[in-house]
């Protein structure tokens, strides 16, 4: 007995049959005294032909009997999942859905893919040159090259003699002040901003040519500081507080980022001039030649606008005039260490690979038994009785099992 006890123990399938002889005898005692019972007073309906039930194809018996079993072994797996939930419940998630998707509009990600850009390193398709111009106070050179997938892509280098990245930051950034020199800025607001990351997401309605209606961007925003540059990112985002219009029309796939940093100037060498690498795609709702075509004709006469309107706002800096609320915005920065982020990345990167290796294999091993448990527990009910009752009885006691695993 001591034999047989420490197998019933120790082996799983022991235990399973263990469990099942304690759930069954009792059921099996009471069918017992119900046959004695039976035999010494047996009511009238008994009698009732059961030629209708027992008539029944076994086929639709055993196909009740495995959905049964396919629809336990959902709820073992369905209810691990909620239990492992971070989200204790359908009304939490729902409330937090608002402060997830504001945390997420920009992140590091964005970050990371702007600074592969800027270092060549994003794996993308060769840069085509476009142009090669040049002014008094700066210096002009873009790119363009053709994706796979989604609109064409264009790359600029913009060298401005005789000013500091800070004040290129906000010049950008600066919409109030954008409105006096941009001709195809014909309205701009703020929607939200966080005065802690100081991420902003900002309306924009732009001019098109006669023939085309205005256009409307949703734009998300954000800076980071790294290694004495700044990454400043804006693309578009979803909204669900500006309605869609049939006018102006929305464009929703939108990119436009750029790196400032200080460079040595090319009169004197010395680091009084900035650099601005900038990163611009978009689907305006024009068939992509044709949206090329007009970009290479109209791009350095709106560049040649900038070097203008920088120097007023030099000026316009130099004066007491506080600043407009989108240039306070953009002096709020999150510094990054780019050694420490790459450290970071990499051992993220090895851990979360062979944890998801031991998470495969581990529900791989723990799937298999528990449909082999399933598999069994059909077997054996089949085998035992055609009842109901026993076979609620084998998969109760199989569920439990698997439920272990």
């Amino acid at each position: 007995m001591a034999l047989i006890s420490g197998f019933f123990e120790k082996s799983p399938v022991g235990g399973m049959m263990f469990e099942l002889t304690i759930f069954v005898l009792p059921i099996w005692v009471a069918v017992l005294v119900g046959i004695v019972v039976g035999w010494s007073w047996k009511p009238k309906w008994a009698n009732l032909s059961l030629d209708g039930e027992s008539s029944q194809k076994p086929v639709m018996s055993v196909k009740r009997q495995w959905l049964t079993c396919v629809r336990w072994i959902s709820d073992i797996t369905i209810g691990r999942a909620n239990s492992s939930s971070p989200c204790g419940s359908t009304e939490n998630y729902s409330s937090s859905v608002t402060e997830i998707e504001k945390s997420s509009i920009l992140c590091v990600d964005d970050f990371k893919h702007l600074h592969n850009l800027v270092e060549k390193k994003d794996n993308g398709p060769s840069w085509i040159p476009m142009m090669n111009k040049s002014a008094k106070n700066m210096s002009y050179q873009a790119w363009r090259r053709d994706p796979e997938t989604g609109p064409p892509q264009y790359c600029s280098r913009t060298v401005y003699e005789d000013t500091t990245p800070e004040i290129l930051r906000d010049f950008f950034w600066d919409d109030e002040f954008r409105l006096t020199w941009d001709d195809m800025l014909a309205n701009a607001e703020v929607l939200e901003k966080c005065a802690t990351t100081g991420w902003m997401v900002v309306r924009w309605v732009r001019k098109f040519p006669f023939f085309c209606s205005d256009r409307e961007y949703i734009i998300g925003r954000r800076i980071w500081e790294s290694d004495q540059a700044y990454y400043c990112v804006t693309k578009g985002v979803p909204s669900s507080t500006v309605p869609r219009q049939n006018k102006p029309r929305r464009v929703d796939l939108y990119y436009s980022s750029w790196c400032i940093r200080a460079v040595p100037s090319e009169r004197d060498g010395q680091m009084t001039a900035c650099e601005v690498l900038l990163f611009h795609h978009e689907d305006m709702g024009i068939p992509w030649e044709i949206a090329k075509h007009g970009v290479r004709q109209g791009m350095w006469g709106a560049v040649r606008k900038i070097d203008p309107a920088l120097r007023a706002y030099q000026k316009h800096r130099a004066t007491p005039a506080p600043l407009s609320n989108s240039a306070l915005m953009a002096q709020i920065n999150t510094k990054v260490d780019m050694t420490t982020l790459e450290n970071t990345d990499e051992t993220d990167g090895s851990l979360d690979q062979d944890h998801d290796q031991q998470v495969t294999t581990r529900e791989k091993r723990n799937g298999i038994l528990k449909m082999g448990v399933m598999v069994g527990a059909v077997a054996v009910a089949l085998t035992l009785d055609r009842g109901l009752l026993t076979k609620a009885v084998v998969f109760g006691v199989a569920r439990r099992f698997a439920g272990r695993l």
